[in-house]
């Protein structure tokens, strides 16, 4: 009988904490994890990290330390049925004496009320519960189980991290072929670099290259099978928030360079396009506002180039612009301004609209004093009627718009500065 497949990285897979690559700010002696198994304390948790980084890997090794039976689930694939099932599984274990780990690959896919399935039978000691996610447990798992578990975080393996493995899976391909197959070092770096960060990847990305009956994996050969490999990219999940944070940090910051970078890793992962058009908008308004006001219509221009050109074309009209916003003179006073007064509306009550700046389009409205007493500015020799109050009568004048002294707004500032000082004279007495 064919014995059924197993992928490379399945095969490949580490019983001890000693042979996994990377994580050693959980994993070495006297850090977090290790301490636990070497003083065998039994502790619930959370694995948060992205894929190929260790986690089903990790929650094998503690059931298999702990001398714990090991029941895995898959939220994806699993549900409320499922949870039961494991539950009576364990009691069977309890009763024969034995411990169980219950592991929960994909955990933050359960609802609340799935989450909410677990709870008595952590607090009751039934199992010891690890489950694995990509996404952020803050976000992803309700409270009430996180605050019921120790969140562990690993981290992308490095380059050197991932070929140690790899260099492990050349060792197990020889000594299991008939014929040796000569391996070029710097072939397995161009995996290791090729992964990014995801040990599974690299080891099915290897057992691809081995798959195409080569006896000789050099740098050509990889090449080849790396062709349009795209680096990893979640449209959905922390590093895609990651990632626009740091584009839209790096052109707060004025850094052209690395705001470049960050739109090209996110355009090169498969993000939309338009998506990053909007947020251009945003910067635009937020970050750059007076000081430059050019920079709104040049986002909005890109945007629009963009959805005439469509990709690839376009991008180069996004980027045009995102370097634009980067070197552009930076001012956050319209969004505080902005903010300031939303908090002020949000916090009074509904003042009425003083009656010289009401419109008076009927005779009754005139007759009821709608727009008696307004001063048409445009009549007086500064073009401003300075006495002319703005604000309900029931609210005192704010200061919202402060101009920053960069760019356009310092001069806006200064034009501003004289108009208050008439407006408010006693302000500045």
């Amino acid at each position: 009988m064919t014995q059924a497949y197993r992928p490379l990285a399945d095969r490949l897979r580490p019983t001890r904490l000693d042979q996994m690559a990377g994580q050693q700010h959980l994993l070495a002696p006297g850090k977090p994890i290790h301490q636990l198994l070497q003083q065998d304390i039994p502790q619930s948790m959370i694995l948060w990290g992205p894929p190929g980084t260790g986690k089903t890997t990790l929650a094998m090794i503690i059931a298999n330390h702990s001398s714990a039976e090991l029941i895995s689930m898959s939220a994806v694939l699993g549900g409320i049925k499922e949870v039961r099932a494991a539950v009576v599984e364990a009691e069977a274990h309890r009763q024969l004496g034995k411990r169980t780990v219950l592991f929960v690959d994909e955990v933050h896919r359960f609802n609340k009320s799935q989450q909410d399935a677990f709870l008595p039978h952590i607090e009751s000691g039934l199992f010891l519960f690890i489950g694995a996610t990509t996404e952020n447990p803050s976000f992803q798992i309700n409270q009430a189980l996180l605050s019921r578990l120790k969140v562990h975080v690993l981290k992308s393996l490095s380059d050197e991290d991932i070929l140690i493995a790899l260099s492990r899976a050349a060792q197990q391909v020889n000594q299991d072929s008939e014929s040796s197959i000569s391996i070029d070092p710097d072939a397995l770096m161009q995996l290791a670099r090729a992964a990014d960060g995801d040990a599974r990847r690299a080891l099915n990305l290897f057992e691809t290259v081995l798959a195409s009956g080569v006896t000789s994996l050099d740098s050509e050969t990889v090449a080849q099978v790396l062709t349009d490999q795209i680096r990893r990219f979640d449209h959905h999940g922390d590093q895609f928030y990651d990632q626009i944070s740091a584009l839209h940090k790096c052109v707060r910051g004025s850094d052209p360079d690395a705001a470049l970078y960050w739109f090209c890793r996110m355009i090169d992962g498969g993000c939309d396009p338009e998506y990053l058009c909007r947020r251009m908008v945003r910067m635009a308004s937020e970050d750059i506002g007076n000081a430059d006001p050019r920079a709104l219509p040049t986002a909005i221009s890109a945007w629009d180039a963009w959805k005439r050109l469509g990709s690839p074309e376009g991008e180069l009209a996004i980027a045009h612009a995102i370097i634009y916003l980067a070197v552009a003179p930076k001012s956050n006073a319209v969004y505080s301004a902005y903010r300031s007064a939303m908090a002020k509306v949000r916090s009074e009550g509904s003042a009425q609209v003083p009656n010289h700046l009401r419109n008076a389009p009927t005779p009754l409205m005139k007759a009821q004093g709608a727009g008696a007493a307004y001063q048409y500015d445009h009549d007086l020799p500064d073009g401003v009627a300075y006495s002319q109050q703005g604000f309900p009568d029931q609210v005192d004048p704010v200061r919202f718009y402060l101009p920053a002294s960069r760019g356009l707004e310092l001069r806006i500032g200064e034009r501003l500065n004289y108009i208050r000082a008439r407006r408010y004279p006693e302000d500045s007495e």
